[in-house]
């Protein structure tokens, strides 16, 4: 790539990393052009796509996300691990507003530049859920699809003002949900809160 080529993908990219996080992954490439101050030609000779930009901008992110994946599967209990996994790309598709939807059809579109990473994310989940499954702690009938579209349902529900207070409550219900022992655990305490009410 030539100094000034490079030079305009810098600034392109350092510039939509700020559009992204103030307007969202739905963010105006014009916009990102005009403050990065090029051509949109120039922006779609380096990005073809908002996928591709998108690809770009997070592709370290996701490639942290599933060497912490690995890291958790290991090391430590493997429920521990999953839910520790859950609550951080949780948290990161909340640190990147409207990015869930993109990596969603993103998985399903072997076209997308994102496919990729996305694929690869999944990967690291599903392993981290077999892990659980394979010593007990979480339910058979999940797969990492399933998994992915839970972690899409939950990030979704914290982008939105009015029930992103009940995230919280609701990563909880779901993990019980995946997960065998905390359910055990959550039956047997309500059991015990009723025994002593009476």
């Amino acid at each position: 790539m030539r100094a000034d080529a490079k030079k305009n993908y810098d600034q392109l990219l350092a510039v939509a990393r700020d559009v992204f996080t103030e307007q969202g992954a739905d963010a105006s490439l014009r916009d990102v052009a005009r403050r990065a101050g090029v051509g949109l030609g120039t922006l779609y000779r380096h990005f073809p796509t908002r996928e591709a930009l998108l690809e770009a901008l997070l592709r370290s992110s996701f490639d942290a996300l599933a060497a912490r994946a690995q890291g958790l599967e290991a090391s430590g209990a493997p429920d521990d691990a999953l839910l520790a996994w859950l609550r951080e790309i949780i948290a990161f598709t909340h640190g990147h507003r409207g990015v869930i939807a993109p990596m969603m059809n993103a998985i399903e579109d072997e076209n997308s530049a994102l496919h990729a990473s996305c694929v690869s994310l999944r990967a690291a989940g599903a392993a981290l859920l077999a892990r659980a499954q394979a010593e007990g702690h979480a339910r058979a009938d999940l797969d990492g699809a399933a998994l992915f579209d839970l972690i899409a349902a939950l990030a979704w529900l914290r982008e939105q003002p009015s029930h992103a207070p009940r995230a919280d409550h609701l990563f909880n219900v779901i993990a019980s949900a995946i997960l065998v022992d905390r359910r055990r655990a959550d039956d047997s305490d309500s059991g015990r809160g009723t025994s002593g009410n009476g």
